[in-house]
């Protein structure tokens, strides 16, 4: 608390927000609420009070909506107000048009969580009933308790970054179900092979023996055996660089390959069927990987575009791509204006329970983009080895004396600390500092204060 006004700092950043939704939202304003559908669209006309002043059903596509906004507004001047104001679910794509016709028009537009659409539904007659008019008054009658929010409108880089990241996330489950399928199929019919390297997924060597096996097999591994070790090896050479390798291989695990070519562990009749479907699932693993190392590439290449790769790398273990990931799933970290909305912003911010005298467990809020809080957990793993700050942070969240964390909870507290940081690097523009981002020692000024 400061200056004698008692108010916290939550209090003086809420009252920053809802100044600046005012002003989107200005009480001289009917408020337009619009449930965006495919093809029927339900507009609906209400001023502060939730009094509907006019209402239609458009069926017209969210690109059609333009005539709808002047509609609108003309509706709005006649009944005594000096504009509009849009309101909407973030719902796809279809807000994003609307947004960009609200803004040729000099119209204001903000956004209604669609949860707080949901829960008003149950409040508004305690049924549930769902009807798309009644929903545009919902939406409505939330802008103007100004229970919304500003969207976020990025220059193309970053919308560039966006897309982007949303292409990896896609291929990053396309690969892993690869993963996963190649290694249920193996598992029923070749378990041998499995065991022939500790992470098989992981090594080069194996993946071009696997290659080179399924491809020539027929549902057999045992006729390679004919080939003898020296061919087999040498195969396996000329197939290792489609998957990453070198020329060299790792010996051992190509002797254990082969090796496992005539064990016969399986189910037999599904052998030459399942060998085959591994085949095919392999190379479309091999698709996958290509085309993730291309759209990670135009990632790093969108980062040395906003300049930022040398500032956010400073953190010792983050790598370009990683911090590509994060700022993909967070947009122009220059749109929060703390740190701590950021990590809300990821669902990572702890949730106080305590009323009165009781204080119950504390937990994290969950509420936020689920990729976003991924992308943190991931970089964290990858962090933990190559900077001692954190390192050290996660043996102190987890063996003080008072209160420790699971590991689980620490590299939670973790990443919610990578996301404070790079909201300051990339707003600040300043590199990472080891010494401001250790905690401070008990008797130190930065302690006390």
């Amino acid at each position: 608390m400061s200056d004698g006004t008692g108010l916290t700092r939550g209090d003086k950043n809420r009252n920053a927000r809802l100044a600046r939704l005012r002003a989107l939202v200005p009480r001289d304003h009917a408020l337009v609420g619009i449930d965006l559908a495919d093809e029927v669209q339900a507009v609906v006309v209400t001023d502060h009070d939730s009094r509907v002043l006019a209402r239609r059903r458009v069926k017209a596509r969210a690109w059609q909506l333009g005539s709808v906004l002047e509609w609108a507004a003309r509706q709005a001047y006649g009944a005594g107000f000096a504009g509009i104001t849009v309101a909407c679910e973030p719902t796809g794509h279809r807000w994003r048009v609307l947004d960009q016709l609200a803004t040729d028009r000099g119209i204001p537009l903000v956004c209604v969580q669609p949860l707080l659409v949901g829960r008003a539904r149950e409040g508004e007659d305690y049924t549930r009933d769902k009807t798309d008019d009644k929903d545009a008054v919902l939406i409505a009658r939330l802008a103007a308790e100004l229970r919304c929010y500003e969207p976020e409108r990025s220059d193309e880089t970053w919308a560039r970054l966006r897309h982007l990241g949303a292409r990896r996330a896609r291929l990053v489950a396309e690969a892993t179900a690869c993963i996963q399928q190649l290694g249920d199929l193996l598992e029923c019919v070749w378990p041998a092979v499995l065991a022939a390297a500790a992470q098989p997924m992981r090594s080069a060597t194996w993946r071009a023996c696997l290659g080179v096996v399924l491809q020539r097999c027929n549902g057999d591994p045992a006729r390679l055996r004919r080939l003898g070790r020296d061919r087999f090896i040498a195969a396996v050479r000329r197939e290792l660089p489609r998957w990453g390798g070198t020329v060299r291989i790792y010996s051992p695990i190509a002797d254990r390959v082969f090796t496992a070519l005539t064990d016969h562990t399986g189910v037999a009749v599904q052998r030459p069927g399942a060998l085959e479907r591994a085949h095919l699932v392999l190379e479309d693993y091999r698709a996958v990987r290509l085309r993730l190392a291309d759209t990670e590439h135009r990632m790093i290449d969108v980062l040395d575009t906003l300049d930022l790769t040398g500032l956010v790398t400073s953190i010792p273990g983050l790598s370009p791509i990683g911090a590509a990931t994060i700022l993909a799933e967070t947009g122009d970290l220059r749109r929060f204006h703390s740190p701590r909305a950021v990590v809300k912003h990821a669902g990572l911010a702890p949730r106080e329970r305590s009323s009165g005298s009781y204080s119950g467990q504390t937990r994290l809020s969950g509420r936020g983009r689920p990729r976003l809080r991924l992308a943190a957990w991931r970089a964290i793993w990858g962090a933990l080895r190559a900077n001692p700050v954190y390192a050290a942070r996660l043996r102190h969240l987890t063996t003080r004396p008072d209160n420790p964390l699971t590991p689980g909870q620490a590299r939670a507290a973790l990443a919610a600390a990578l996301l404070r940081q790079l909201h300051v690097i990339v707003t600040r523009r300043v590199r990472w500092d080891a010494a401001l981002a250790a905690p401070p020692a008990a008797d130190s000024p930065r302690a006390a204060a």
